[in-house]
C-alpha cells in the first residue's frame, strides 16, 4: 500500500514527530511505500477561494509546494495526518494544507476509497481537548469519502520527549497494521 504521511509540527524532536516516526518505521516493516510531507518547513498558505484548481497544471494556483503533496494524496491508498494541539485547533503549518484539498474536490480528482488516520498530541491531559483536531479529521475524511481506520490521541505531552512516557508510539506503530 502507498501512504502519503503529513505532518503539521514545527519541532523536528517533538512528541508527534517521535509518534510519526514509530508509525513511518512499523508501515515500511509491514512493506507499505510511505512519502512524508513536513507542512511545517513548506510554504504553503490557505485557500484564496479563486476555484482556479487544477486549471493551471497544477492542484492549487497560489501554493506550488502544495503540487507534490496533491500528486502524492492523488496515488496513494492511505493519508495520514500527525499534529499536535495548537490553541485547540489544528496548527496553521498543517491546516493550510488541510484547507488546499479543497483543490481535489473543485478539480474533480477522484480521492474516495481511500484509507485515512490521525496522530495527534497535546499538552493538557483532558482528551476533549483534542476535539479541535479529530472532528476537523473525521469531517474532512467523511466529505472526501476516506475511511478513517484509526486514531492515536494522546494527551499530556509538551516538552520533547515527554511522548517517551506515554505509550503513544507504541500506538502510533501499532495503528500502522490497521491499513
Amino acid at each position: 500500500m502507498k501512504m502519503t504521511v503529513i505532518t503539521g509540527s514545527p519541532r523536528k524532536n517533538g512528541n508527534s514527530f517521535a509518534m510519526t516516526d514509530a508509525f513511518i518505521r512499523a508501515a515500511r516493516e509491514l512493506g507499505h511505500s510511505v512519502e512524508r510531507f513536513d507542512a511545517a518547513f513548506l510554504k504553503i498558505g490557505g485557500c484564496h477561494a479563486c476555484m482556479t484548481c487544477y486549471k493551471t497544471g497544477k492542484a492549487c494556483s497560489f501554493n506550488g509546494e502544495f503540487d507534490a503533496i496533491a500528486s502524492s494524496i492523488l496515488t496513494s491508498d492511505a493519508v495520514v495526518f500527525t499534529m499536535p494541539v495548537y490553541w485547540y485547533s489544528i496548527p496553521a503549518q498543517i491546516k493550510a494544507v488541510i484547507d488546499c484539498l479543497f483543490s481535489l474536490v473543485v478539480g474533480g480528482k477522484s480521492v474516495a476509497g481511500k484509507k485515512c488516520a490521525l496522530i495527534a498530541c497535546c499538552e493538557e491531559e483532558e482528551m476533549t481537548v483534542l476535539d479541535g483536531v479529530r472532528i476537523p479529521m473525521e469531517r474532512t475524511a467523511a466529505l472526501l469519502q476516506w475511511e478513517m481506520v484509526g486514531e492515536v490521541l494522546i494527551p499530556g505531552v509538551l516538552n520533547e520527549g515527554d511522548i517517551d512516557r506515554t505509550n503513544g508510539c507504541r500506538q502510533a506503530a501499532e495503528l500502522a497494521g490497521k491499513f
